[in-house]
């Protein structure tokens, strides 16, 4: 009996070692038959924990400060009144986490009654962070963990379309192109429309391609679908509607066959795009209200009738607040917005704008892949027919036109919806150099190239970490940052607990300071901020603050000195003193820190 236990014991034991030597000869097999899908997922995961480690050293940004509160107060009311300038897709994925953390939420209702929309708007965002500053940490934290969810899943789509379109090669090295590249990092982990709208644009497209391959009303409404999400993302997507328009009309003129089939096809596409615009939010249709029709009168003074009746009819179809927020969009177009390039400065912008900053925003790699792609993919589009690089080259060409073309010169991230493009046609032009060559000798040239190429995109990742946002490649190097670009290009108010933690070593608790967002969030940090605009408070300041955008000077809003408005060109030159004097310290390479005395 115990001979028959012990050879029992023994069958169980080589059993066992059998079974763990098949698991992981399956798991090595596996490995290889999906090792590109596990590389591009070591990537994402490095990618992710890099986007969260900047997030949890780093304050909310200036736009942050306004669409965190609107994120919470538009999912739990389901009023998206509240900051439609954005469409609430980024905003609702934004308040998610916030359901569990349950702030503190004052209702726009017990705000001041006599004041503006805007102003009541501005009151409640800052209300909700003053009601929330034990908070605050978390809060700022987990309303962005979201958005680095999103950011990944915009990775995993880039290599799911270049793996479509090139194979898994082209597209590893399209998310590494993604991973790396300091714009995305930058952007990644921020609550805001550009990277939602990168996504909505490449899943539209995507969606595309694949009806492309097959016409059929499942695929039809996939697209739609998709078009949707991305006009929930970010309103400047609404091109995507004529785009698809055009598409249609196309497939009906060269398929006479199947006209009727196509028209069925339009109609679901429409359909689904109506019904994912409304769902985003919650289907509600509201009358427009007083001060709707106020603001219609004062934005659009000569053709207010016409807005206001258009938004009425319909608004049966789509939501109110969708519609306003189009119109908000093309007001804002109309009066243009304050912005610096190459020590210019201007309201409505230059239409090299967009191509100047992306060549000094982008990692120099980057740049020469990026532009070398462009010119081989059109190579392959117009000279070898090859219909594939349409999907790729069309919306890249027509984004980026639209961008040049628009007076809102803000910030790079604004061209986000263009770099997922050049991500997958960067990644599919670096697979072919590394294709079978004639000679070996150029078969291993092109093969440093490409080493050479990648590792210097990475390297200029780990060079700028953690400070992505103020971001500039060496042909940025004669002058400061603040001379070259503005606004978030190179400040954007999420170095302001860099600054706090500087000044309280110093024993500092006071700052005048002209910061984007740090007259609300460097409080929260100990340290009160004392607006640099306004006069000189007694005991002055050891310190004086200035964010590089103010330093450009585009930024600096209106004011005045003994009753008289100051002129533009006094106003971007407030602080010009300051711009030939050396700082004490720079602090995240976006807040430059002067000593007044001693």
């Amino acid at each position: 009996m115990y001979e028959s236990l012990r050879q029992a014991a023994t069958e169980n034991e080589r059993w066992s070692s059998d079974s763990l030597r098949n698991a992981f000869k399956r798991a090595r097999l596996a490995l290889i038959a999906y090792r590109a899908e596990a590389l591009c997922a070591g990537i994402l995961l490095a990618m992710a924990l890099n986007l969260l480690l900047v997030t949890a050293r780093k304050s909310v940004t200036a736009d942050e400060l306004v669409l965190i509160p609107a994120a919470y107060y538009n999912l739990v009311t389901n009023d998206f009144q509240p900051v439609r300038e954005h469409p609430p897709l980024c905003k609702l994925l934004a308040g998610v986490p916030l359901l569990f953390i349950q702030p503190q939420e004052p209702a726009p209702d017990q705000m001041d009654p006599g004041i503006t929309r805007a102003d009541l708007e501005w009151s409640y965002e800052m209300r909700f962070w003053q009601d929330n500053r034990a908070q605050f940490e978390a809060i700022s934290f987990w309303s962005r963990v979201p958005m680095i969810a999103l950011t990944i899943a915009l990775g995993l789509l880039t290599f799911i379309f270049a793996r479509d379109l090139f194979g898994s090669r082209a597209a590893l090295f399209a998310v590494a192109l993604f991973a790396f590249e300091p714009t995305m990092l930058a952007h990644g982990r921020v609550v805001q429309t550009d990277v939602v709208a990168a996504f909505g644009l490449l899943l539209t497209m995507f969606a595309l391609y694949r009806y492309w391959l097959a016409t059929d009303w499942k695929h039809a409404a996939t697209v739609g679908a998709a078009a949707g999400i991305a006009m929930l993302s970010k309103f400047s997507m609404i091109i995507i509607g004529p785009a698809l328009l055009v598409i249609f009309i196309i497939l009906l003129w060269r398929a006479p066959g199947r006209r009727l089939a196509v028209v069925k096809q339009g109609v679901v596409a429409a359909v689904t795009l109506v019904l994912v615009i409304n769902a985003g939010y919650f289907f509600r249709h509201r009358a427009l209200t007083d001060a709707d029709t106020q603001w219609a009168a004062k934005s659009f003074p000569d053709s207010s009738a016409i807005v206001v009746a258009s938004i009425r009819a319909l608004r049966f179809v789509l939501p109110t607040d969708f519609l306003m927020g189009v119109y908000w969009q093309l007001h804002h177009s109309q009066e243009g917005h304050p912005a610096g390039l190459l020590g210019m400065y201007s309201q409505r912008g230059w239409w090299y704008y967009f191509p100047v900053a992306f060549a000094l925003k982008a990692t120099i790699p980057f740049l020469l892949v990026a532009l070398s792609s462009l010119a081989w993919a059109a190579y392959r589009l117009f000279y070898k027919h090859e219909r594939k690089f349409l999907f790729l080259l069309l919306p890249f060409a027509v984004y980026t036109v639209f961008v040049m073309l628009s007076p809102i010169d803000i910030g790079i991230r604004y061209y986000l919806p263009a770099y997922t493009f050049l991500f997958i046609l960067g990644g599919a032009l670096l697979d072919r150099l590394l294709q079978r060559q004639r000679s070996r000798r150029r078969q291993l040239a092109l093969a440093a190239v490409v080493l050479i190429l990648v590792s210097w995109i990475g390297w200029e990742a780990v060079r700028a970490f953690p400070n992505y946002t103020p971001y500039m490649n060496q042909l940025a190097s004669a002058r400061p940052h603040w001379w070259y670009l503005s606004d978030s290009n190179v400040e954007w108010g999420d170095e302001v607990k860099e600054l706090g933690e500087y000044l309280q070593a110093r024993g500092e608790t006071r700052v005048r300071a002209l910061l984007l967002g740090g007259y609300v969030t460097l409080g929260f940090y100990g340290v009160e901020y004392l607006d640099a605009l306004s006069p000189a408070p007694e005991p002055q300041p050891r310190y004086l603050a200035l964010g590089a955008s103010f330093l450009n000077g585009s930024t600096i809003p209106g004011y005045d000195v003994d009753g008289k408005r100051v002129s533009d060109e006094q106003r971007v030159n407030t602080f010009d003193e300051f711009r030939h004097r050396t700082p004490e310290a720079v602090i995240g390479d976006s807040i430059y820190v002067y000593r007044l005395h001693e």
